[in-house]
Formats: structure tokens, C-alpha cells, sequence
């Protein structure tokens, strides 16, 4: 990951989520893994046991409209999986050597 400017999209999930996910869950991956193949998403992941939301890094050129275009995307957005959801800038710093 490179030094400067991301956004993370937190995402709030509805509380049964582990149970609710699975029929969207490989989708939700793929596209994860179709931004990161991209660059564009340089980390993601659910937060707390069990999930309580998720966080997903993005390195873009224009966070409103790719951010928006991932949401629109994003099959646990279109499943009511999502309650809530923010985009927050971030300023990296620090980021380790590789390995």
C-alpha cells in the first residue's frame, strides 16, 4: 500500500448477518477481489466476532463516484445486509516494508 490519501467504506451489518450472508457471500468476494485485482481496494475485511460491519480500503481517483459505483455493485448492499454505511478519508503515513 502506498503512502497518502484512501477512503475506507465502513459498513454496519444487520445484526444475523453470519446466518443471512451465504447465498451472497462468493459475489461479495468476487468483487472484492475484481477492485483489488484493479488496485483499487488495497484492504477489506469484516469487523468484530461475529461481524458487526466491515471496512474496505479504497485507493481511487474520485472516491464519490467509484465508491458509489462499488456500493451499487455490491450484492450485500442490493440484500438489506447493509444498515448503514460512511466513507471516511484516510491519511496513511506509516506503511511496512512488504514481507
Amino acid at each position: 500500500m502506498r503512502t497518502g490519501v484512501h477512503h475506507i467504506l465502513y459498513y454496519d451489518y444487520v445484526p444475523d448477518v453470519v446466518e443471512r450472508r451465504g447465498p451472497f457471500r462468493d459475489e461479495h468476494l468476487a468483487l472484492l477481489g475484481r477492485w483489488a485485482d484493479a488496485g483499487l481496494v488495497v484492504a477489506a475485511g469484516a469487523i468484530g466476532d461475529p461481524p458487526t460491519g466491515a471496512a474496505i480500503v479504497f485507493s481511487v481517483e474520485d472516491p464519490v463516484e467509484q465508491i458509489g459505483e462499488y456500493v451499487a455493485a455490491d450484492p450485500y448492499v442490493a440484500a438489506g445486509l447493509v444498515t448503514d454505511r460512511r466513507v471516511v478519508p484516510w491519511s496513511v503515513v506509516v506503511v511496512p516494508p512488504p514481507g
